[in-house]
């Protein structure tokens, strides 16, 4: 694969990616309102920057949940139209298994415990553990898992249930501020490819994990 778009918008971040000629160029938004809004600027913006048009590029690799309900259909739908507007094949990774190899790459750790606050009282929740990404679900703060030494916490969800995590798990050392990059999907995706896995073709696909979401939020 030459040319690489990766795009995320599921939380409360914003970030694009573009991989050219071994080179990642990139932006990243944090704490602008409505900032999964300005996906297609920035998308402009490291094609510009690169010279290239979507027509170059090989593949689309985007986050595709859980998180945001909105974004995640932003994140979905923009992809899906390039897709099917250009003919090119996707592939799509959990924002969970993102947010754990951030974090296992930048605090050089192993084992990762990744909680993203889903309101209502619940976490999306997933271990990523040397590599390997697992537990993927959506639970309620205090009936996680007691979980074995050397694991750090991250994402939002830390922040909003600190305590109950920490209690229910035993994890003690957490980093609520930390966030998905697109970036980094350029790393999985690359790893994806030189496994030989396929890819996802050319129909994205959200993950909920929460059924009725829409439903629940009017309760």
């Amino acid at each position: 694969m030459k040319n690489i778009l990766a795009i995320d918008t599921c939380t409360e971040v914003c970030s694009v990616s573009l991989y050219s000629q071994s080179n990642k160029t990139s932006r990243y938004l944090k704490d602008v309102s409505k900032s999964s809004g300005l996906i297609l600027p920035l998308c402009d913006e490291v094609l510009d920057e690169t010279g290239l048009n979507v027509s170059d590029i090989d593949l689309l690799v985007y986050t595709k949940g859980p998180g945001s309900f909105t974004g995640v259909r932003m994140c979905v739908s923009v992809v899906q139209g390039m897709s099917l507007a250009f003919n090119i094949p996707t592939l799509g990774i959990s924002t969970l298994k993102l947010v754990g190899y951030g974090a296992s790459k930048k605090y050089q750790v192993n084992k990762v415990a990744v909680a993203l606050d889903a309101r209502m009282n619940e976490v999306y929740w997933g271990l990523y553990n040397q590599g390997i990404f697992t537990n993927e679900t959506l639970s309620k703060p205090n009936e996680l898992p007691k979980l074995d030494s050397g694991h750090i916490g991250v994402g939002t969800g830390w922040g909003a249930y600190e305590q109950e995590l920490t209690d229910a798990t035993g994890v003690d050392t957490c980093h609520a501020d930390f966030y998905p990059k697109a970036e980094n999907l350029i790393d999985l995706a690359l790893a994806h490819i030189k496994s030989g896995r396929s890819l996802d073709g050319n129909l994205p696909l959200p993950t909920y994990l929460r059924n009725n979401v829409a439903k629940k939020s009017l309760k």
